[in-house]
């Protein structure tokens, strides 16, 4: 059997994960890379493998960097089963749509203001292509085994992170690989603890926050406090927000403050039509989160829901203060780019950043202190204040990733990190060997191991 390692390995997205055995391909995630150039380019190379000669997809769950490159490997010859749990099946299918769309409208951009480097600037895939994707899917349901043949079988356990996020149990050859996919946080405001694994010969674990701990802070009130000294300027927030999970808990604590009278009586909006649909399936799946669906309908009608690009004109136009939550939460793309042409000269401007920014992106260089930002060709001064809240990450930190190793039974053969950058997951390795003696290693893009 072997494991190779084709993405999110070293870098926090483009998760790619290869198995072989028994003449089986299994690809866990199949995901798109973003941030720096170097990384953005490889969504343009080719798979070590053809994707006609893989037989499956595991999907964790439809965050963008685990099921991104899809449309790619179906448009490549893959023509096998992709299984998911149902909500990551919505939630792919919103993402890729979303995803799909923006590739087109920034390709045509790029063509009509002539700011490619190349003659013609195509889309990574189309609307049609992502499309092609949606046939493939198989809906697993959680703790049961699901078998891919005579002797593989798969389990997908609750992952936290976000709705329909899963831990994937692979048994095969006598062994249980176990790959974690995103790990939520204990504690989240949202999502219930993830489930931890009992046994493994091999685990993959992620390592996105394997050197931080969140704060303990109050993360209502930092909200809470942003908000008013925003409007005490007569200025507008935006929230660079993924439209799945965070745009939700983003919206259930303003909604808690708006009911404790804590923030002003301003226009709310939620500017991203895939957050709008995630709406729809967190009330279609209350099973996988802690809101009732009378909190869900509640918190829902305190937002103006835009998803007309005219209304997000009308929006940016409007001189009052407001608060928009527009995706992308990294800022590579989406309308809040276009909130941002708009907003990020203005002093009065608050932009709050409320997730992982991973290396290169425009959420990471405006967190860094950049003083331009380039969108769409041209670069725009930064005036507007940025600030930073650590406590909304949907990520496990450190402590968290250690937690969920806690209730293995065995000494697992050998434990790989994935899904971090270098210097987080090499401390999450010492971490881990100081507590439990674990062989473990940081796992390195083009790496192959035998198992």
């Amino acid at each position: 059997m072997k494991v190779k390692f084709i993405g999110g390995a070293g870098t926090v997205t483009g998760s790619k994960t290869l198995v072989e055995s028994n003449g089986l391909r299994i690809l866990i995630d199949c995901g798109q890379f973003q941030g720096i150039k170097s990384l953005r380019e490889l969504n343009w190379e080719p798979l070590p493998v053809l994707p006609s000669t893989i037989d499956f997809v595991l999907l964790t769950h439809g965050h963008l960097d685990h099921c991104g490159w899809l449309p790619r490997l179906v448009n490549q010859g893959f023509k096998g089963k992709i299984y998911c749990s149902g909500p990551t099946k919505e939630i792919t299918k919103l993402i890729l749509l979303d995803s799909a769309k923006i590739q087109e409208e920034d390709a045509r951009l790029a063509n009509e203001k002539k700011f490619s480097k190349h003659e013609i600037a195509e889309p990574l895939y189309t609307v049609e292509q992502a499309k092609q994707v949606f046939p493939l899917f198989r809906v697993v349901k959680t703790n049961e085994s699901v078998p891919l043949d005579a002797e593989i079988s798969a389990v997908f356990v609750n992952a936290g992170h976000i709705l329909g996020a899963c831990s994937i149990e692979l048994h095969l050859e006598n062994k249980i690989l176990v790959f974690s996919g995103d790990i939520g946080r204990d504690n989240d405001v949202l999502m219930y603890p993830p489930t931890k694994p009992k046994k493994a010969d091999y685990l993959f674990l992620e390592s996105t926050y394997g050197n931080r701990l969140h704060p303990e802070t109050d993360t209502k009130l930092e909200l809470e406090t942003y908000i008013n000294n925003a409007v005490d300027k007569d200025g507008t927030v935006i929230v660079p927000s993924f439209a799945v999970e965070r745009a939700q808990t983003i919206m259930y604590l303003l909604w808690q403050l708006k009911q404790e009278g804590k923030i002003p009586n301003i226009p709310y909006i939620i500017d991203t039509p895939m957050g709008i649909n995630a709406l729809d399936i967190f009330s279609n799946n209350k099973q996988w989160h802690k809101l009732s669906l009378e909190e869900c309908h509640a918190m829902s009608e305190m937002f103006t829901l835009v998803s007309d690009y005219q209304e997000s004109l009308d929006v940016m136009f409007d001189k009052q203060p407001k608060v928009v939550i527009a995706a992308s939460g990294m800022v590579t793309g989406g309308r809040v780019l276009s909130y941002l042409e708009h907003y990020i000269g203005l002093p009065e401007t608050t932009v709050i950043i409320v997730g992982y920014q991973a290396e290169g992106t425009r959420g990471r260089k405006l967190l860094e202190g950049a003083t331009d930002i380039k969108i769409h060709g041209k670069y725009y001064p930064v005036l507007a204040n940025i600030l930073e809240i650590k406590g909304l990450s949907a990520h496990g930190d450190q402590k968290d990733l250690l937690n969920w190793l806690s209730a293995l039974e065995n000494k697992p053969k050998k434990v790989f990190l994935v899904h971090g950058e270098n210097e987080p997951a090499d401390e999450l390795r010492i971490k881990i060997i100081e507590k439990y003696g674990f062989d473990c290693s940081v796992a390195m893009m083009g790496q192959e191991f035998e198992l």
